[in-house]
């Protein structure tokens, strides 16, 4: 499948005729809104666990040098933690040329605080996306992360404001955190 999304994700028609939909985010979407919202949750998500394993060529890296973002894996029993936004269609337009590299639109189950239920969506890359970069030690992806930027930034900046998103939430994410100590040891040297 093709890293540009933009046309798969407009043939989306789950959600046609609803005024609101809830999209659950669980990288940059956890710090960065920017696109309008009615309102804002912490959430989870289940069955699925938030791995730097997609490649970011248009906003943590470029074409030639790609950075690392998060997608999400299946993992049976895992919990992911992140934040929830009500949206309405039009944020579509926006989200779906922010997320265009590789993530797709996928409905699923979010779970508030409150243990409350909605169906939403969320974006997804899929390891059969060309700019999946797959499986890596928490080191070797620190090491990669800490070589990489482009547009949006250098791709640590990104790891970071995950991190301290995430402690925020009062989340922890081993998996994350390990690869911000990793990228430290590095950028103390």
């Amino acid at each position: 499948m093709t890293a540009d999304t933009i046309a798969i994700n407009q043939l989306m028609d789950k959600f046609d005729g609803h005024h609101s939909v809830w999209l659950f985010g669980y990288g940059s979407l956890i710090y960065k809104a920017d696109f309008p919202y009615l309102q804002r949750r912490p959430a989870s998500i289940a069955g699925w666990t938030r791995r730097f394993w997609q490649g970011s060529h248009d906003h943590r890296g470029t074409p030639e040098a790609p950075g690392r973002v998060v997608t999400l894996i299946e993992e049976p029993g895992a919990i992911c933690h992140g934040m929830a936004y009500l949206i309405t269609p039009e944020v579509f337009t926006h989200l779906d040329h922010r997320e265009k590299n590789g993530y797709l639109r996928l409905p699923l189950s979010i779970t508030f605080e409150d243990q409350n239920e909605v169906e939403g969506l969320v974006y997804i890359a899929t390891p059969d996306n060309t700019a999946f970069l797959g499986a890596a030690s928490e080191q070797e992806i620190a090491a990669h992360i800490a070589g990489a930027a482009g547009p949006s930034g250098p791709n640590s900046d990104y790891l970071n404001h995950l991190a301290s998103a995430l402690r925020e939430l009062g989340r922890h994410d081993h998996h994350v955190f390990e690869i911000e100590r990793h990228l430290a040891a590095l950028q103390s040297k």
